[in-house]
């Protein structure tokens, strides 16, 4: 099985540069739209054989517009949603985005797990809903030709792959630039575990 982890096109939350991780709120732009085209385009060979999605509304229209495109079906999975900012979310003042960035370091530089957001999530909390689910993907298609899409969003995908996939750490996602808009990392299940197999569109 492989395993395609996508990131959502540009979103009217993106252009607000609104922190927005919860429900149906800021549609793709057309810029959006156009890169869940393209991102349709870069999987289109690919034999994908279902299509997950983040509950938050920029990955599901990405997902229903490959899903679409391609012919298969879609599922709405809440362990694929983007971390809950609590108090911070539905800000965009600099304030708010400075406790973003000191969230951001806390976890990935100090390790330091259990800070959240007043209300939100801890890294811990993410963790445990992204591993089970990916983990339980693994169980149920590892010894299949499955290819299966993930849409989510690059904050859970800078936190989260770390986590599952053997080859990757937080310096890796770094030194590539993070995950551009409809950016696609493909995994590839081993015996020894998920190993990432190429970073948008370069081969590893």
């Amino acid at each position: 099985m492989k395993l395609f982890f996508a990131r959502h096109g540009e979103s009217q939350a993106n252009i607000l540069h609104e922190i927005s991780n919860r429900g149906l709120k800021h549609p793709l732009t057309l810029t959006g739209r156009e890169q869940a085209l393209a991102l349709v385009d870069a999987l289109r060979q690919r034999s994908i054989t279902r299509v997950y999605s983040s509950p938050v509304l920029r990955a599901v229209e990405t997902a229903i517009v490959v899903a679409h495109q391609i012919g298969v079906e879609y599922e709405v999975s809440e362990a694929l949603r983007e971390y809950d900012m609590g108090e911070l979310e539905g800000r965009a003042d600099e304030a708010a985005w400075q406790a973003w960035h000191d969230l951001f370091d806390a976890w990935l530089r100090d390790g330091r797990y259990d800070r959240r957001a007043e209300s939100g999530e801890s890294f811990y909390e993410v963790r445990d809903r992204f591993v089970p689910f990916i983990d339980g993907l693994i169980r149920q298609y590892a010894h299949s030709e499955a290819n299966l899409l993930c849409v989510a969003h690059g904050g859970l995908y800078w936190m989260m792959l770390p986590q599952v996939l053997r080859n990757v750490d937080p310096a890796f996602i770094r030194d590539r630039g993070g995950f551009a808009y409809a950016g696609v990392v493909v995994a590839e299940h081993t015996p020894q575990g998920l190993v990432c197999v190429e970073w948008n569109g370069t081969a590893l």
